[in-house]
């Protein structure tokens, strides 16, 4: 058991390897960052989620089609979704077997969460257990989803730039009301900003993997770690 040191609010932690047990696919990403995610620990169980009354029951479901479900409201209303409740929602579709989408929404949750923390005062007295949780989810979620994402390149590329365009599309709400905490500045500037500045890590991104011998490097350390074996089963 591998354990992220937080405040205790916002306790994190592998509750079983999914990376380091080398040779064995991962089908689920065994995690719990409290108060928000518990996965299973009993093989066929639900995990624990409370990240929102109308997405609970859904995200905890072990039907595929309940998870479905769950994602749909997302979509139907984006405003208000937390980065949270997208982090949980791309662990549940990873665990369906619904890798692509797992993918889109953990980038989603991702750069929907840095534009936010450069719009508000993340460290604030009321985000600052969002700030904890976000980054425990992305450390924690990342290198599974990442491990399969980048199973091939070209679809990774464009998973990344969709989920930038998305989250320039679907604004996050709660970056403009007034009882959030701002950074120093305009909000609206300060979001464009990020957004320009998620273009250009992606874009940055894209052009480093363009490069042939970079390219061919990082297939060699994948082959090494046995990264296909465990994250581009099929």
């Amino acid at each position: 058991m591998v354990t992220v040191l937080r405040p205790a609010w916002a306790i994190a932690v592998l509750i079983w390897s999914t990376v380091a047990n080398a040779t064995e696919p991962v089908r689920q990403i065994g995690i719990y960052v409290q108060p928000y995610y518990e996965a299973a620990r009993i093989p066929g169980a639900k995990p624990q989620v409370a990240v929102g009354k109308q997405y609970d029951d859904l995200l905890s479901s072990n039907r595929r089609e309940d998870i479905l479900a769950a994602r749909d409201l997302v979509l139907a209303k984006p405003a208000l979704v937390t980065p949270m409740t997208m982090m949980v929602l791309a662990i549940r579709l990873y665990d369906m077997g619904l890798r692509d989408d797992a993918v889109f929404w953990f980038y989603v949750a991702k750069e929907r969460y840095i534009v936010m923390s450069q719009v508000l005062n993340v460290k604030a007295q009321g985000l600052a257990q969002a700030d904890g949780a976000v980054r425990s989810f992305a450390t924690l979620a990342g290198p599974t989803i990442n491990g399969y994402a980048f199973c091939d390149l070209g679809k990774q590329k464009e998973q990344h730039a969709k989920a930038v365009q998305w989250v320039e599309t679907n604004p996050y709400e709660v970056m403009f009301m007034a009882s959030a905490p701002a950074l120093p500045g305009d909000r609206a500037d300060n979001a464009k900003r990020a957004i320009a500045a998620a273009k250009e890590r992606a874009a940055k991104e894209r052009a480093y993997f363009d490069d042939a011998k970079t390219r061919e490097a990082y297939y060699v350390t994948r082959k090494q770690n046995e990264a296909d074996v465990k994250f581009c089963w099929k």
